[in-house]
């Protein structure tokens, strides 16, 4: 029997290592999740999203002289060129927010003339490119399908505050930046998930950054990966209420229908982002008085935990976040591929700088051994 006949198949690619990485780590049976060498925990509340754009790109959080150069090129790289301007507002209003971001992400490398420049200083520039123009895409397409003039970026703002300001029209609350930002902070990276992987299999091929980003978005969008926010709320808002939470996973349980934001592929403990997310929407949900999303949520986690010993993870209480800030709902997966950009363009730089094209083996299991009939004995 040779070698490749006894290569086995696993499902999801399940156990199996892609790639060498120093961007980050997701210790499943500790629940930790590490930026080059941070536990998550060290950095939420302690740094802001730029921090750890630098720290993403550079392997180190910057001094403040290195963090005003990386805000002022971001700032200075918010504009869209017009013809993608023009583009976001010809899309029918009712074009889903991710497919609307995918399809910028493509016509931005058409218009950037360095799309093809494969030098690494071009590369740098193409990812922070993105991580600054992607947040004003998504704002501008907001914007345009409600019918609303178009707010241009805010150059004294950072990017969690540039953001909430271009789709509100109006300068956001220092509690509000925060809580975005930190938002984006613990959806900055996140180990060889699905759409990182699909990002460095792309750019494995030396084919170009904006490529590589429009495969990461398409992957996040589905509901088993960042679409699961999205489905949170949207299970919460038809529950409707506390009383009828206990009837709602029972009968889940009964029809071993899965319930979205419970579990984790990696984390077999408690995902440590969803801890901070958690208390961020039991503060919103006080501030507002709106208490029952917040419990709903934790009951649904409580049963969970109780009946499979599966916990909560981050889309499960970034939902609520999102929810009680009062950010439309189809906005809850762009806004993961705002943060998560960060650490899909490092992952990109990280393979290009010892590359190798991505080639994994499949195992055959269909018949052999076939001959050809004529057409008409078929």
């Amino acid at each position: 029997m040779t070698k490749e006949s006894e290569t086995t198949a696993k499902g999801g690619l399940e156990g199996v290592v892609a790639a060498k990485t120093r961007l980050s780590a997701v210790k499943g049976a500790d629940g930790e999740l590490i930026y080059c060498g941070y536990n998550i925990d060290e950095l939420a509340g302690n740094v802001i999203f730029e921090e750890v754009v630098h720290l993403l790109h550079h392997d180190h959080l910057p001094n403040q002289s290195e963090l005003d150069e990386l805000r002022s090129s971001l700032v200075g790289f918010r504009e869209l060129p017009q013809g993608v301007v023009d583009l976001i507002q010809s899309l029918p209003s009712d074009t889903a927010p991710m497919n609307a971001i995918r399809t910028v992400v493509s016509a931005l490398g058409c218009f950037d003339p360095a799309a093809e420049d494969d030098s690494m200083y071009a590369q740098r520039r193409k990812a922070l490119r993105l991580i600054a123009q992607i947040p004003v895409a998504t704002a501008y397409f907001h914007r345009s399908r409600e019918g609303k003039p178009l707010v241009a970026p805010n150059p004294k703002l950072s990017e969690a505050a540039n953001f909430l300001y271009m789709i509100n029209g109006e300068e956001p609350s220092e509690d509000t930046v925060k809580t975005m930002d930190m938002c984006y902070v613990l959806h900055a990276d996140h180990g060889m998930n699905a759409s990182t992987f699909s990002s460095r299999v792309t750019i494995a091929t030396l084919s170009d950054m904006y490529s590589a980003i429009c495969s990461a978005i398409g992957t996040l969008k589905g509901p088993l990966h960042g679409g699961a926010n999205e489905g949170v709320i949207r299970m919460l808002q038809e529950i409707g209420s506390l009383d009828k939470v206990d009837a709602y996973v029972e009968e889940c349980l009964a029809q071993k229908k899965k319930i979205m934001g419970i579990g984790h592929r990696v984390y077999k403990v408690l995902d440590p982002r969803a801890p901070h997310l958690k208390r961020m929407a039991q503060r919103l949900s006080a501030e507002l008085g709106e208490a029952k999303w917040i419990q709903m949520s934790e009951r649904i986690a409580e049963m969970m935990l109780k009946e499979k010993g599966l916990h909560a993870n981050v889309d499960f209480y970034s939902a609520t976040v999102y929810y009680s800030l009062g950010i439309p709902i189809d906005l809850f997966t762009p806004i993961f591929a705002i943060s998560r950009t960060a650490g899909w363009t490092a992952h990109v730089l990280e393979q290009l700088s010892d590359n190798r094209l991505i080639r994994p083996q499949s195992q055959y299991v269909g018949p052999t051994g076939l001959q050809v009939k004529p057409l008409a004995q078929r």
